[in-house]
């Protein structure tokens, strides 16, 4: 019986750690071809090599997402490769959370860029292909922060959120080509995340949360196995998990 992902071609940003990598091995495991994206160029390419040996197919595509161009080059790298693309999962993110009258605008600009922009120029890349196919899976990666709102962490709220808004608008958007939508919106899965917190009341709290909840990063994986490997004529639209214990 067919799993629905054996042989598809999905595109991981911030395949680096994290999120991205567990579903990367995950999917690997499972037959599928990954195209990792990411900016540590090290961290990608010995993955890369990792699934290889391991009887996989990947590629390694260093790419900063926040450059629109090189989002491009990531999906069309990937079609040059293998002739098409099946699934585009957004997934970089970061998270320096603060609070506003701490005035930290250049972190702003920066989850911005990433969480937002980044998923942006992520569907631009790959729907003209899709299109074209009249096929594809578009994934964007929000939080449960896109669902509550929380002291501290007002501008990551709020650019998931807008992960959310993005993703059910392309949702009916593309429904004249097959495609189909994901928005995975996890709690706390033990990620690189709370490290980009330059606050360190801020951080210190944090990491204490994350060491109390996180659950792991595979738990992020086996949800995008699910919305993947369902039928071609079943959309998982939205995926909100959180660990059993967390409260928010």
């Amino acid at each position: 019986m067919s799993n629905n992902i054996e042989g598809k071609v999905i595109l991981i940003t911030g395949a680096s750690s994290g999120l991205g990598e567990a579903a990367a091995r995950l999917l690997s495991g499972q037959g599928a071809t990954v195209v990792l994206a990411a900016r540590r160029a090290d961290r990608i390419q010995a993955l890369a090599e990792e699934l290889i040996r391991s009887g996989g197919k990947a590629l390694a595509v260093t790419t900063d997402v926040v450059q629109r161009g090189q989002v491009k080059e990531l999906v069309d790298k990937a079609i040059q490769a293998y002739g098409r693309i099946d699934v585009m999962i957004n997934n970089a993110g970061l998270m320096p959370q603060s609070p506003l009258e701490r005035l930290k605008i250049d972190e702003w600009d920066r989850m911005i860029d990433v969480n937002i922009k980044g998923v942006l120029y992520g569907i631009a890349a790959a729907l003209p292909y899709m299109k074209q196919q009249k096929a594809g899976h578009i994934i964007n990666v929000s939080s449960v922060a896109g669902h509550k709102v929380v002291p501290g962490g007002v501008v990551y709220c709020a650019t998931k959120h807008a992960v959310r808004v993005i993703s059910e608008g392309l949702r009916m958007e593309v429904k004249p080509y097959n495609i189909r939508t994901t928005v995975i919106s996890p709690g706390a899965v033990a990620t690189e995340l709370p490290d980009s917190i330059t606050e360190p009341d801020v951080s210190e709290n944090m990491h204490k949360y994350y060491e109390d909840f996180a659950i792991p990063a595979d738990s992020f994986a086996r949800a995008v196995a699910f919305a993947i490997s369902q039928p071609d004529n079943v959309d998982i639209n939205e995926i909100l998990f959180r660990p059993t214990r967390q409260e928010l």
